[in-house]
């Protein structure tokens, strides 16, 4: 890790563990020149880094240099309005409505460590040896703007960070129309481009598409959040690189508000890439001595494909960007009433649930929807934060103190960020909601959207939820937002702030989120936004774990949880078994296969266990242990992917492998049956070729079978007692051939079948 400065040169060279990013300042503009592979700093590398300067059919700013067009050369924040017509990475409008800006080179700091963002998610360092900074500071004096581009580079981590901060010290006010995090012009198009997108209950399935000519990719979200239909993650990968090899350039936003990704080729063949804040609706009124902090943007290089990539960001989030005391905590295995009583339950109901769940190692029961105000349908009470005494006639107290006497923790779902139109709150305060005086309110699941851009609804939110937070002993709390922003205005801002609306929302969400995690830190926080509309890494900053999809059948969730992992840890995936036939598609699917697939994040179940058979809660009970044996692995381990689902005939794996590679957990996934089958070989990555594993099988119920060779092992019934059992007569195998010749899979019996191995070295 270190940042190179040479003013001489006007170059300055940024290394992270193994990557370069190297910037060169031309005729005051701050171009970029190289990101990729580390580079060794030396006297002779500004010689390597001639940038080709050519006009075209262009305006050429400096007189003394008619060669040099800002329509071809390669910036790291670009502007429109003097001979770049290409996408700007910010716009301005001055006093007098002219739209020009030119921002040139003023000076620089580096500073050890990384300093936080005012009031917006970021990936930290925990002590200044872990990072260092550097600040360039670039000024339009006619405007009274300064514009500081801050860049930070780490020891551990092959990432770059890149934020912008606008500074107005003119005489009059000026407005910012788009003001994005970060843009990189790339020397060519040689590219595919990788996108994650979807909709409710099919959010994050793998696009990759090659680079063409114009706008070759736009992804965007104008919903006031993230959304299910795409995610603020934009990724470029050289024509022919995989999951295992070749260049990815990766770009994910830190934040969770609506988002603009784009990657355009121009006429040279140099690919802009650019994401930040949507400017589609969003302006921001600067006046004299304010200021303006942009959503930070991490950018990571791979040279080891999209794996490479993906194990990069999950190491970082997981470590530097998740904060807390649960951050390197095993989380718990939960069941969640949702799906096995919906808004029909009262105390005895729950109490029932949780007495089933302590014997079979269940650590927590997490009451969702339907506790509060008068909530029998969802056409109600939101904004009512208090018990309904019908079904709850002691209160959350006294049913916590019924569950936690079953040996298990208590969680409780609310959705704070809402208001029913009919409710106690919503009468009281018709306009504290987000609505355009003389318009309709449009509502989405019978509710009404709070204006979080006013500091009062903030602080009614912080109080009335800390007072139910105290209430009892609550150790998980699961953070509901169930639809997405119209009629974005605010009843408190004036005229010309009304654009700002959606971003000051985000910002006052993000403040109660820090208000209330810094006094509540011992809960647990889980995202959900209708399951995965709101993943993002902005989020997981104050909630370390989100429910990734309200799908939760198996098969569908083996796409979902897939596409997730190129971006997030699996620590960040909530992950349940439901009941079948599964609520959103039909589909039924043995609880064998579906406790495996949950398994691949922060386990758990979401039904009726009142309802097991006998074998059932056998099996559950044999799951539940499994999971604790690999939990770490799961939750803190690197996770390297087999196969795609989004590839050949579904069949989908995946591997999770410790930091020392002296253990790991596979999970095999077979989508159909097909006869005569060839034999299915799994060619393991991460392993430790030097190193010898003793390979165990994951046992399987009744309604399942034993795989691996592990048959001879297993009791009559098929029904062992034990998470694991030794497979292939316990013969280690080596991790060189493991990783060469691979894993042979057994022969897996009809449709939606599963296999899960755990791998641990011994000594030769």
């Amino acid at each position: 890790m270190n940042i190179f400065a040479d003013e001489s040169l006007g170059l300055f060279h940024l290394q992270s563990k193994d990557t370069s990013y190297i910037i060169q300042l031309v005729e005051g503009y701050p171009a970029h020149v190289y990101w990729g592979a580390r580079l060794r700093h030396d006297d002779s590398l500004a010689g390597a880094l001639e940038l080709r300067e050519r006009a075209s059919f262009s305006p050429t700013p400096v007189l003394t240099r008619p060669s040099l067009s800002l329509d071809a050369l390669p910036q790291e924040y670009p502007q429109y309005g003097t001979s770049d017509f290409r996408r700007p990475a910010y716009q301005v409008q001055l006093a007098d409505g002219t739209r020009i800006s030119e921002l040139k080179y003023a000076g620089y700091t580096i500073t050890p460590g990384k300093p936080a963002l005012e009031g917006l998610p970021a990936v930290y360092a925990e002590n200044e040896a872990e990072a260092q900074t550097l600040e360039l500071t670039l000024k339009d004096d006619y405007a009274g703007l300064t514009v500081r581009l801050l860049y930070t580079v780490f020891a551990d981590h092959n990432a770059i960070t890149r934020s912008v901060r606008f500074e107005h010290n003119g005489e009059a006010p000026l407005r910012l129309e788009q003001a994005l995090s970060a843009s990189v012009d790339f020397a060519d198009s040689s590219y595919d481009t990788l996108h994650l997108s979807g909709a409710w209950a099919r959010e994050r399935h793998v696009q990759r598409r090659p680079l063409t000519p114009g706008a070759a990719l736009s992804l965007e979200s104008r919903r006031g959040s993230s959304s299910h239909q795409t995610n603020p993650f934009i990724a470029l990968l050289r024509h022919g690189a995989d999951e295992d090899q070749g260049d990815v350039y990766g770009f994910s936003l830190v934040y969770s508000g609506s988002f603009a990704a784009t990657a355009e080729v121009e006429q040279f063949g140099q690919t802009r890439v650019s994401i930040g804040i949507n400017p589609f609706d969003f302006s921001w009124l600067l006046e004299p001595g304010q200021s303006f902090q942009t959503p930070e943007a991490v950018l990571v290089y791979s040279g080891e494909g999209l794996g490479g990539m993906s194990r990069t960001y999950h190491r970082l989030y997981r470590t530097r960007l998740c904060r807390g005391v649960h951050r390197d905590q095993a989380r718990p295995i939960l069941v969640n009433n949702w799906e096995a009583t919906y808004f029909d339950f009262d105390a005895d109901k729950i109490a029932t649930i949780a007495k089933a769940a302590g014997p079979l190692g269940i650590e927590l029961f997490v009451l969702d929807d339907g506790w509060f105000g008068r909530r029998d349908k969802d056409n109600s009470s939101l904004g009512d934060w208090f018990e309904d005494r019908r079904k709850l006639p002691e209160g959350l107290a006294d049913l916590a103190d019924r569950v936690n006497k079953e040996g298990v923790q208590f969680g409780l779902w609310v959705e704070p960020e809402m208001v029913s139109p009919d409710s106690e709150l919503y009468r009281k305060h018709p306009d504290w909601c987000l609505h355009a005086a003389g318009r309709r309110r449009t509502e989405g699941r019978n509710q009404l959207i709070l204006d979080l851009s006013r500091p009062e609804v903030c602080d009614y939110l912080y109080e009335t939820l800390s007072a139910v937070f105290f209430s009892a002993p609550i150790r998980y709390i699961k953070w509901d937002m169930n639809r997405n922003m119209t009629e974005i205005a605010s009843a408190k801002a004036s005229p010309e702030r009304q654009k700002e609306t959606a971003h000051r929302y985000m910002l006052g969400l993000y403040n109660l989120l820090e208000r209330l995690t810094s006094r509540f830190p011992d809960i647990l926080f889980e995202s959900c936004s209708g399951g995965g509309g709101r993943f993002d890494p902005g989020i997981l900053f104050y909630m370390p774990q989100t429910w990734t999809s309200d799908n939760t059948d198996a098969v569908e969730r083996l796409a979902i949880q897939y596409g997730t992992s190129i971006v997030y840890p699996a620590s960040s995936m909530g992950a349940h078994v439901s009941d079948v036939p599964n609520h959103q598609v039909d589909r039924i699917t043995t609880l064998a296969t579906r406790g495996d697939v949950a398994m691949s994040g922060n386990f758990g179940y979401e039904l009726d266990l009142t309802k097991f058979t006998e074998a059932e809660k056998d099996l559950a009970t044999r799951q539940i242990a499994q999971y604790k044996e690999i939990r770490t692995l799961v939750q803190q381990g690197d996770m390297y992917r087999l196969l795609s689902p989004f590839e050949g005939s579904g069949d989908t794996a995946w591997m999770f492998v410790s930091e020392d590679k002296t253990e790991a957990f596979v999970a095999y996934f077979r989508v159909l049956a097909i006869p005569n089958p060839p034999i299915s070989r799994l060619t393991l990555k991460g392993l430790n070729p030097e190193l010898d594993y003793v390979i165990e099988t994951g046992a399987k119920g009744s309604n399942g079978h034993v795989h691996g060779g592990a048959e001879a092992s297993a009791p009559a019934d098929g029904v062992s007692s034990a998470p694991f059992q030794t497979a292939f007569d316990g013969t280690p195998l080596g991790g060189d051939r493991l990783m060469r010749i691979g894993l042979v899979v057994s022969d897996l019996r009809g449709d939606y079948a599963s296999c899960t191995y755990r791998l641990r070295a011994v000594q030769r």
